[in-house]
């Protein structure tokens, strides 16, 4: 069986400290030059961990898990919009939610709306690449120290062979490819604090700019997914991500600027 190497070892280490630091860093910025209250960094991650890892988790396994839902993941182009719609709607309920009840007492510092950005956008950056990380340095840990035989050697059928494909997966993926995970994150990041603003503001005044919001989420997830299925190359994706996530902070820029108190 094939080893993983080193650097991707590394790379992985580097990419897991990276998914738990962005929230940190974040949470100080916004507090220690923004002077921001420290509850919407708070909410942010509890409503992330209840409408997208709780909610939209449920409605996934009944969905996809249905004869409807093995015709939506054998088409990437169904799968895209389907994915895109309930990050949307479950997310942006999600914040629409905090500002008009949980953080109904904060409004008064418009600030606050990227201190909860923050909070949803850094524990998702947490969830998914720190903790993703730290499993995938586990699984490589165990291959290179021969130990993967007591695991492997328990399962059968479909288990087996997704054990199989993980293993060959981090032996054969280039190391920078671990990375890019990190311009992910910052990325995306970006767009979920500059998505808070928009709801922010819908709350505030205009109720328009949340369907604004919906329809960003739901295009950025939409195009991310299709390429990523269709095989192109993971630097040119994050790359297109990177330029929309600057597109959409402009714009979310610009909406605060004109709308802030």
């Amino acid at each position: 069986m094939s080893k993983v190497p080193s650097l991707s070892i590394f790379f992985m280490g580097t990419a897991a400290f990276a998914g738990f630091l962005i929230p940190i860093v974040l949470f100080i910025f916004f507090r220690k030059n923004k002077k921001t209250d420290i509850s919407p960094f708070f909410v942010g991650c509890f409503i992330f961990i209840f409408f997208s890892m709780i909610l939209e988790t449920s409605v996934h396994k009944v969905v996809l898990g249905s004869s409807i839902g093995a015709n939506i993941k054998n088409n990437i182009v169904l799968y895209a919009i389907y994915g895109g719609a309930m990050a949307a709607v479950f997310e942006e309920c999600g914040r629409l939610f905090a500002f008009k009840v949980m953080l109904k007492k904060c409004m008064d510092k418009d600030i606050n709306a990227l201190m909860y950005g923050a909070g949803h956008g850094g524990f998702e950056a947490a969830a998914i690449l720190g903790f993703t990380m730290i499993s995938n340095l586990t699984l490589a840990a165990m291959v290179n120290n021969g130990r993967i035989e007591s695991v492997s050697g328990s399962l059968s059928g479909a288990a087996l062979s997704q054990l199989q494909t993980s293993i060959t997966t981090l032996a054969t993926t280039p190391s920078y490819i671990f990375l890019l995970g990190i311009a992910e994150r910052i990325s995306t990041v970006i767009i979920q604090i500059s998505l808070s603003v928009l709801v922010w503001f819908s709350v505030k005044d205009k109720k328009s700019l949340f369907f604004a919001a919906l329809l960003i989420h739901f295009v950025v997830d939409v195009i991310t997914v299709i390429m990523t299925g269709t095989h192109i190359p993971v630097v040119i994706v994050e790359a297109v991500l990177a330029a929309i996530a600057t597109a959409v902070a402009l714009f979310a820029r610009n909406i605060y600027r004109k709308e802030e108190n």
